[in-house]
């Protein structure tokens, strides 16, 4: 069988999905109307989706690397999160909470945390469902969750984290934050709201309200999918608020490419060479301002 062809009206018929405005059911028919057939739609749909089965590009027990599940406080009960401290460090390192996407805490953001430890940072992957015990199996579940998390004590967990490890041994008190997605978003949030956050990093990330732009005080650097039509809308008035306030940020749009370019377990989303531009300027632009 040769391998399906996946077009953009199928990729945004699962962005549709993974945001919670079409169920599963009705993802799926969309898909196979789209597909042409079920059989077609049934081979489609995991190409679309982030596969568990994808290699890590670091291994879990990497000997470079000390990692551990941790618990916190965050703010108004226990956090729970995925630690990765590179083991040879010279001194105190500066510090990144790493935001997962709306899937929660799962073995893509886990082997993210990895590499952004192996570039030289204290790097802790919050699990920001640890209010609802935590990151379900299922990541249907997991979806179903984020809708229901409140987002103002969600911002206040965001800084709880900062706080922790702003204070962590091996760090040296600067912390940023690298989210994608809701994680994304979350970044935006959280520099709204935590005046001392180092630096920001959004990955096709929701844009804050306009209005509260002149609250943020961290520099940001701020990553888009050429065709993430959703996202994207909302660039130019968060840009021209940023301006206006003068604020300390890049923009960059990378042509086409969609939504979750960066993360490498969708197969079909997936773009390397725009995923490897954006973590280099991610990774100097971290260091810049969190040495």
């Amino acid at each position: 069988m040769s391998t399906p062809k996946i077009t953009q009206a199928m990729i945004a018929a699962y962005d549709e999905y993974t945001h919670l405005t079409l169920d599963r059911r009705r993802f799926m028919e969309k898909l196979t109307m789209l597909a042409g057939s079920g059989a077609a739609a049934a081979a489609i749909a995991p190409m679309l989706a982030a596969s568990k089965a994808s290699a890590a590009v670091i291994e879990e027990n990497d000997a470079r690397l000390d990692t551990q599940e941790i618990a916190y406080p965050g703010g108004s009960g226990e956090m729970k999160g995925y630690l990765a401290v590179p083991k040879d460090a010279a001194g105190k390192l500066p510090a990144v909470i790493v935001i997962h996407e709306n899937r929660g805490l799962n073995p893509h953001i886990r082997d993210v945390t990895r590499r952004m430890a192996l570039e030289g940072f204290v790097a802790l992957a919050p699990d920001f469902l640890s209010p609802q015990g935590g990151t379900p199996e299922n990541e249907d579940q997991a979806r179903e969750m984020f809708s229901k998390l409140d987002m103002a004590a969600t911002v206040a967990n965001g800084e709880a984290t900062r706080a922790f490890l702003a204070g962590y041994e091996k760090a040296n008190g600067k912390v940023g934050a690298i989210g994608f997605c809701w994680g994304g978003g979350l970044v935006n949030r959280l520099a709204v709201a935590s005046p001392e956050l180092g630096a920001g990093v959004a990955y096709y990330g929701a844009q804050p309200p306009a209005e509260d732009v002149p609250k943020i005080k961290a520099p940001l650097l701020l990553h888009y999918a050429g065709l993430d039509e959703r996202i994207n809308a909302g660039i130019d008035a968060y840009k021209a608020a940023l301006e206006k306030d003068g604020k300390t940020f890049e923009l960059h749009v990378y042509d086409g490419v969609n939504h979750a370019f960066n993360n490498d377990t969708s197969a079909a989303r997936y773009d390397k060479a725009a995923a490897d531009l954006a973590w280099s300027r991610t990774v100097a632009f971290l260091k810049k301002y969190l040495a």
